[in-house]
């Protein structure tokens, strides 16, 4: 799951969506600085990343890559699944989809006075001015969020940029097994919710 995704099944509070986020940029021996409900949610990240990681729609999903392209398909993955998220957004949420990204969007500014991490304190101007989270809704929004991922790594990022073509030759496929597979994430998390403390 991607930044949408996160954000989505974090809603209840806007330090839960900010602890979404800080998932991917926190390490867990970092979490103790940041309020317990924030701490929650980054450690529920991980859960979720796990559970998706690990489900068979997605390891199906992942087989449906080219060989050069598959140690990439998870990357290419999160991304796709914040794109479909939002195109059938209102079979998830009575809530309009703009409006969670706004409220998200007024947490994060709020919330920038606590210690975010340097690589995220670096992106959130650009995260805001280019509605990140609202571009996913065109493919091309996927497009660009691939190649701002491949300029971050070390090698190989034309193999993940060339992995759109997968993308989009199983994209009915994969948007349906997303459908499949998220509800069964929403009820995983709605479960580990339950057995938190407090």
């Amino acid at each position: 799951m991607n930044y949408l995704a996160h954000i989505y099944l974090a809603q209840h509070s806007d330090k839960a969506m900010l602890g979404a986020l800080l998932g991917d940029f926190v390490k867990l021996k970092d979490t103790a600085l940041y309020h317990p409900e924030i701490q929650a949610d980054i450690h529920m990240h991980r859960l979720v990343d796990s559970y998706t990681d690990s489900h068979p729609i997605v390891l199906q999903a992942k087989g449906l890559f080219q060989d050069q392209h598959r140690r990439y398909s998870g990357i290419l993955l999160d991304i796709f699944y914040d794109h479909v998220l939002s195109q059938h957004w209102p079979q998830h949420s009575p809530a309009p989809r703009q409006e969670l990204i706004a409220r998200f969007y007024a947490a994060l500014q709020e919330q920038s006075k606590i210690v975010l991490p340097d690589n995220l304190q670096a992106a959130l101007p650009r995260m805001l001015s280019q509605d990140w989270l609202g571009s996913y809704h065109e493919f091309d929004g996927v497009r660009i969020a691939v190649e701002r991922t491949s300029q971050r790594l070390s090698k190989n990022g034309d193999l993940l940029r060339s992995g759109l073509d997968d993308l989009q030759s199983n994209y009915v496929a994969l948007s349906e097994g997303f459908q499949e597979f998220f509800p069964e994430l929403i009820h995983y998390i709605a479960e580990q919710r339950r057995q938190m403390p407090g």
